[in-house]
């Protein structure tokens, strides 16, 4: 991979991160940089491309103060009219080198803490697929021959995905992101746990919809933590490896699974990860530490003002001390909803990640009864199956990481960078999905060599990250400041089309076949594959002209 590309000077050497909010929780998380105050004073409303409209407020969708609403309405020149002198009660920072400013932390903390939400964030996602070989000797043990059942069972692990964040991002805003990765990871031990000693089809589907909600958390969290941690000029490498979680982790389960379930029962699939859960959640307690700046400078300005009594001491980046907590709860909640409904950027690249998403679980359902039916692979050996979309989505990272580096590279010499740049990637990708559906579908139909389908899905897993990657990271470019609101959104969308379209998969499949079957998928992502091409070219249109009122 190539090395990060620098940002310009003015970036600073905290990685001038301007973005208020970035990151993958609902909660509206704060830059390190520093205060509202300062964020306020320097933007304006005609420099804001995320198509969200600030004009009257605050950076965490709050009112803005008059002051601070004042001086965005002024031209640059008045700024230092309407400005005020520095609050001694404000509570910031203790200026760029603070020691208690993550982006100031020792580098091996800070990546420290990177590899072990790297690694949650691996292992959750790996929960969602790695039951899957084992389903048809659950359903023998619980004599039950629905085949709907057979597929929601699996999927409602994904399900969970969708409504945990809903909870999980305004608690993470109020309390810090530290309890909330601890009690979703001990909870995540239990519920697995739960799921091992099962002793019916609906106490399983029970526990796997709450180990899904519980396993959010780190998909939830963990950009923002990156966001908390690492400068812009390192923060691509960061994401690359995070990222690699949601996409990878699903595809190397059913690997582990298929041969664990033929060695020792599908129960055996949920001891082991909550083993390896109980492991991870150690190494969190020792190495994780709280970084967002909201929480941070909240238990400063507490300490300052049990130290001096002084109790109008205030954190420069608490702009929701006016709301209760239960306000604020609720606030968080249904932004992301306000964005998916009103923002046709965040709806529909949220839509097109939703459906190449919900592909990948499609196939997940494919694959088992395929290489042991019609191939005459093992339990064990049908999960080697799912090695083909894995190793082509590993290349597309590396792919991505590279020529998406260089790119944005060039454009910010050039002095031209929009988020739009990003979704270049997206193109080889759109084209590439269509063609691993057809390819599969109808190598698998027509009993070829069974090496051939899973070159096919090779081609699949290509497409797939080469279309997930840019397009999460456009939504995080575009909506600076509502990042989090819409990463929720599109969190939310995507694991609801998981969950819900292969349940209607196995009917599909039984009626059209194989060939025809992923065909019909095939032919929606040719009618979906110009959406990266119509977002490079109006998507900053778009942007202007639909601004999002919150």
């Amino acid at each position: 991979m190539s090395p990060d590309v620098p940002f310009p000077d003015e970036v600073g050497r905290h990685g001038g991160n301007e973005l208020a909010a970035e990151g993958n929780d609902g909660a509206e998380i704060f830059s390190n940089k520093g205060s509202v105050r300062e964020i306020a004073a320097i933007e304006k409303p005609e420099e804001n491309n995320s198509g969200i409209d600030l004009e009257k407020q605050g950076h965490n969708g709050f009112p803005l103060k008059a002051p601070i609403q004042a001086s965005l309405e002024k031209e640059p020149e008045e700024l230092e009219e309407v400005s005020e002198p520095p609050d001694p009660n404000i509570v910031d920072w203790d200026g760029p080198d603070d020691p208690m400013n993550p982006m100031n932390w020792p580098a091996g903390r800070r990546w420290g803490m990177i590899a072990v939400v790297s690694a949650i964030t691996f292992l959750t996602p790996l929960g969602s697929s790695m039951f899957a070989p084992g389903v048809p000797l659950v359903m023998k043990d619980f004599h039950s021959t629905n085949e709907d059942l057979a597929g929601f069972v699996v999927s409602v692990y994904v399900l969970g995905f969708a409504f945990g964040p809903l909870v999980i991002a305004p608690l993470s805003e109020m309390w810090g992101r530290n309890p909330l990765y601890h009690s979703c990871n001990c909870l995540f031990i239990i519920f697995n746990v739960a799921c091992a000693l099962s002793s019916n089809l609906n106490m399983l589907i029970g526990f796997r919809f709450l180990s899904g909600c519980a396993g959010s958390a780190p998909i939830t969290l963990g950009g923002g933590t990156i966001a908390d941690v690492i400068s812009r000029e390192q923060r691509g490498t960061a994401m690359s490896v995070w990222i690699m979680g949601p996409t990878v982790g699903p595809v190397v389960g059913p690997i582990a699974g298929g041969f664990l379930s033929q060695a020792v029962g599908w129960r055996w699939t949920f001891w082991v990860l909550a083993i390896t859960s109980g492991v991870m959640t150690l190494l969190g307690f020792l190495l994780l530490r709280e970084t967002s700046a909201v929480a941070l400078l909240s238990r400063k300005t507490a300490q300052l003002r049990a130290s001096t009594g002084n109790p109008h001491l205030r954190s420069a980046l608490d702009a929701s001390a006016d709301l209760s907590p239960r306000d604020l709860f609720l606030r968080s909640i249904v932004r992301p909803t306000k964005m998916l409904i009103r923002s046709p950027i965040v709806f529909l690249i949220s839509l097109y990640v939703a459906v190449v998403y919900a592909y990948l679980y499609l196939l997940f359902t494919t694959f088992t009864p395929v290489y042991q039916e019609r191939y005459g692979f093992t339990l064990g050996t049908a999960g080697l199956a799912y090695l083909g979309i894995g190793v082509g989505a590993c290349l597309a990272q590396v792919v991505n990481t590279r020529f998406g580096n260089e790119s944005f590279r060039k454009h910010v010499q050039r002095g031209d960078w929009k988020p739009e740049h990003r979704l270049k990637l997206m193109v080889p990708g759109a084209m590439l999905l269509p063609v691993g559906l057809f390819w599969y579908g109808w190598s698998a139909q027509a009993r070829t060599q069974w090496v051939v389908p899973i070159i096919g899905t090779g081609f699949f897993g290509f497409g797939l990250m080469l279309s997930f990657m840019p397009a999460v990271t456009y939504l995080v470019d575009v909506f600076t400041i509502y990042a989090a609101s819409a990463m929720a959104a599109n969190t939310v969308l995507r694991s609801v089309a998981a969950a819900v379209l292969p349940l209607a998969g196995q009917r599909m499949y039984a009626t059209l076949g194989l060939g025809w079957g992923n065909s019909l998928l095939a032919f929606i992502a040719l009618v979906l594959m110009p959406t990266p091409l119509i977002f490079m070219r109006y998507g900053e249109m778009i942007r202007t002209k639909y601004p999002v009122k919150l």
